[in-house]
């Protein structure tokens, strides 16, 4: 008899023990029933209530769930066999950091770092994603069934359901501990890498100009040639970068509060090399290379597109 038959039988029994049963016998027996029925009761709400939380804790969106659950009503509709995946925040991070490193390109090594950490972020989102088919066909769905089964099959498919439950948990975090070691190893790498290339230096060429002079006596008051036959202006700052070449203009002052960021004054000329983001461009000026905020210039020549 199943569980859910048993519990009508335990009224009717109790009730025939009361009617038909008298002294200590009968109140034994009477005991045992209710024992009984309290434990299935428990039972029952024991399965609706891990069933229910341990699908809030596999997928704890709850509008991702709700829209997952409506497309897959709609697959079975439509006779489609293939169910639609709940959205990991994981995979949704890796995809995000994935297309920004790609954009920044392949030649910088945030761009490569980004890619790395984001494809390591979609493997774990295909990790959980057997956590949860694994949690599911293993422990919720027999779960659920426990009211199909005889009473005394119960207390050993409740141990070996959470057996599973647990096994399921530690393979998943064993492969995301696998999945994060690899790629700390590569972002170290990836580091100790960009530490040893040597810093780009801009060394400016100084200016020098000439001045020719007229070789002639007889002109301006009779000044003699040769008094001054060249002056040579040479510049003790760097020449501000030709205009035919990316550039931008100082309009504020800007301090480095981190590595790697370029300071310069106001009414500075920076070559621009590189835009790193819609906030952050990379350039030189003095002799020196780094980042600095896009809304602190002015830009004279915009890099190509």
């Amino acid at each position: 008899m199943s569980v859910a038959g048993l519990k009508k039988q335990f009224h009717k029994a109790s009730q025939f023990v009361s009617e038909k049963v008298g002294g200590a016998e009968g109140t034994k027996l009477d005991d045992e029933f209710l024992d009984m029925e309290r434990k299935v009761d428990i039972t029952n709400k024991a399965v609706m209530d891990m069933v229910v939380k341990t699908q809030e804790y596999l997928q704890p969106n709850p509008a991702s769930r709700a829209k997952l659950g409506m497309l897959n009503t709609m697959s079975k509709i439509r006779g489609q066999v293939k169910s639609t995946g709940y959205p990991q925040p994981e995979g949704l991070l890796g995809e995000s950091m994935i297309r920004h490193g790609r954009d920044l390109g392949e030649d910088t090594n945030f761009g490569l770092a980004l890619v790395e950490v984001g494809e390591a972020l979609r493997q774990l989102a295909e990790v959980k994603d057997a956590l949860d088919i694994g949690v599911k066909q293993n422990f919720i769905d027999p779960l659920q069934s426990l009211q199909d089964k005889e009473l005394k099959e119960i207390g050993v498919e409740q141990v070996s359901q959470l057996v599973a439950l647990v096994e399921a948990q530690v393979e998943f975090h064993q492969q995301a501990a696998s999945v994060f070691e690899g790629l700390q190893q590569k972002l170290q790498e990836r580091l100790e890498e960009a530490s040893s290339r040597p810093r780009r230096e801009f060394n400016p060429k100084r200016v020098f100009s000439e001045l020719e002079l007229p070789d002639s006596g007889s002109q301006n008051g009779g000044i003699s040639g040769g008094v001054c036959n060249t002056a040579v202006l040479s510049a003790k700052s760097p020449a501000p970068p030709a205009l035919d070449q990316p550039s931008c203009r100082a309009q504020f002052d800007f301090e480095p509060e981190n590595e790697g960021e370029l300071a310069f004054r106001e009414g500075d000329v920076i070559t621009l090399t590189n835009q790193i983001d819609e906030n952050w461009f990379e350039g030189m000026v003095h002799g020196h290379s780094g980042f600095f905020p896009i809304n602190y210039v002015e830009v004279l020549v915009p890099l190509p597109q």
